[in-house]
């Protein structure tokens, strides 16, 4: 064995079972948010950070001759930008993780008061979905803003911290060396997002302004007069169901348990998950976190968990498709490639497949074949889910641009005035007419500035990946209609042979011109969303 190979294998033998064991402790925390759960895990991942913040090993992984297996380089690429990050002292590692668990806690532990009661994210929402009185639609929607104060201060010292520490190892903040470890130019990013806004902005104005018109029709209100509280989603990063007595795609899944939908679904098109639904966690309790992941407990196992919290409409059963789309990529990764590239290749490529499998949620073919739609049913829903599956990237578009120049601002100055800084870019971008008199840590209630910092712009990415992929299926894979390409088994074995099975062997615009014979194409995405 070479002398880099030989690095390899004792890193990976010091913490392959240590990756493991912290996996499974934040399972553990995320769907039992004790203290105790808190404190195992903060620990566990603090020790893991500490095997990269050696600054002995980082040096000589830097300095040992070129190898000419590229796997050997490959892994050489990944594990310098995986140490560089952490080339920082043992006390801010430990004081960063566990003022991160601590936020998480928050998140997890939290239940906003509604006239006295406890209640869920999803209470709230169902109040933001439903509820025709804008009182009670305000009460909802300041109520889910709540968590915001509670973590405000912890999320802002952490902020900082990151960037002391950024700054130490050379970086401008925090924002800017997270960006350049995650293989991304930051200006091409924001330019590519600056040029995609400029194709997207008309069409979403037209969008808007039709969603406003029959909001204010709806509540009895002029469009001047709606606020946030009027567009379902607490932060307006998902479309509004159509008008009130325009059909709903929620009445296909009233009443049915999603979970047989997915199995159905996946299994059609020759990606099974009955062993993966086995190993999920997929409804709501207390004490448990209220949103959605999938995570791999260990790199490279086949031991791949979902977190739900179901509950029978579009949106969840969009979820449940998207998570376990994370998961197959994962399981699908070629169990022959070296330990550090049993992984996807980059954080928006898995992205890009939860997103494209969540798609299908609203697709008419796929509400026939596994929703139990009828034929006439089929044509009620058609235009509405369509009109629903565009609005959806034309408003999630712009959430995004939100959050990413947001959180770029955030770690540039956090000193600033957030408050009205957050809701500046919500008017640039969602065209949402800010809460009269309003100064509180809006900004503060989404968990991943905390807990997912500088991925948003990831989720962007992978939907302009989605798109480019779902052509290359509709015109390459399975050319014959929607009806045959979300039944095809050559669905899923073109996306495990070409996306899945690579892992992290190629930089992800490699593998995206290997698959699909063109580099990242934002046209196919702006095409979807006309």
């Amino acid at each position: 064995m070479s002398d880099l190979a030989v690095f390899i294998d004792n890193f990976q033998q010091k913490i392959e079972e240590l990756t493991r064991e912290c996996s499974l402790a934040y399972w553990d925390f995320a769907t039992h948010s004790t203290e105790e759960n808190q404190r195992k895990a903060t620990e566990l991942g603090t020790k893991l950070d500490l095997y990269f913040a050696d600054a002995n090993a980082f040096q000589t992984l830097k300095t040992l001759p070129k190898e000419a297996d590229p796997d050997l380089e490959r892994v050489r690429k990944l594990l310098i930008d995986s140490f560089a990050s952490r080339q920082i002292p043992e006390q801010s590692i430990t004081e960063m993780n566990e003022l991160a668990s601590k936020i998480e806690a928050i998140f997890s532990g939290f239940r906003a008061k509604l006239n006295g009661v406890d209640v869920s994210d999803n209470d709230l929402k169902e109040i933001l979905i439903s509820s025709g009185d804008s009182d009670k639609r305000k009460k909802a929607w300041e109520a889910s803003k709540l968590v915001g104060a509670a973590a405000e201060e912890k999320i802002l010292k952490l902020v900082k911290l990151r960037n002391v520490e950024a700054r130490r190892l050379g970086y401008d903040d925090y924002f800017k060396m997270q960006i350049a470890l995650q293989e991304l130019d930051e200006k091409q990013l924001f330019d590519l997002f600056d040029r995609l806004e400029e194709r997207i902005e008309p069409i979403f104005k037209k969008f808007k302004a039709k969603l406003d018109r029959n909001l204010a029709k709806e509540f009895s209100l002029s469009e001047d007069e709606l606020r946030p509280w009027h567009y379902a989603d607490p932060f307006f990063q998902e479309a509004p169901a159509p008008a009130s007595g325009t059909p709903s795609i929620d009445q296909l899944y009233e009443g049915k348990k999603l979970e047989p939908l997915a199995i159905e679904f996946y299994k059609s098109i020759g990606l099974p998950i009955d062993r993966l639904i086995k190993l999920a966690d997929l409804y709501e309790r207390p004490l448990k976190s209220q949103h959605a992941f999938c995570a791999t407990m260990g790199q490279g196992t086949k031991d791949i968990r979902v977190l739900c919290n179901l509950r029978s409409n579009a949106k969840w059963m969009d979820t449940i498709l998207h998570e376990f789309g994370h998961a197959l990529y994962d399981e699908h990764i070629d169990d022959s490639l070296p330990y550090f590239l049993k992984s996807p290749t980059h954080i928006f490529t898995t992205e890009a497949i939860a997103q494209l499998m969540g798609r299908f949620s609203v697709n008419v073919a796929w509400l026939k074949r596994y929703a139990g739609a009828s034929e006439s049913e089929a044509k009620i829903f058609a235009e509405p889910s369509i009109e629903a599956a565009k609005g959806h990237l034309l408003v999630f578009t712009q959430w995004v641009l939100v959050m990413s120049n947001f959180e770029r601002d955030l770690y540039a100055n956090p000193d600033q005035d957030l408050n009205t800084l957050w809701w500046d870019y919500v008017e640039k971008y969602q065209m949402l007419h800010r809460p009269d008199h309003r100064n509180a840590p809006d900004w503060a209630a989404k968990i991943h500035l905390a807990s997912s910092p500088v991925y948003y712009h990831n989720y962007l990415l992978g939907e302009m990946l989605a798109s480019q992929l779902l052509h290359f299926l509709r015109t390459q894979v399975s050319p014959n209609g929607d009806d045959r390409l979300i039944a095809d088994p050559e669905t899923g074995k073109w996306l495990s042979e070409n996306i899945f099975a690579p892992g992290a062997r190629y930089p992800w615009n490699e593998l995206i011109e290997k698959a699909t014979g063109e580099s990242l194409n934002p046209d196919y995405f702006v095409e979807d969303a006309k």
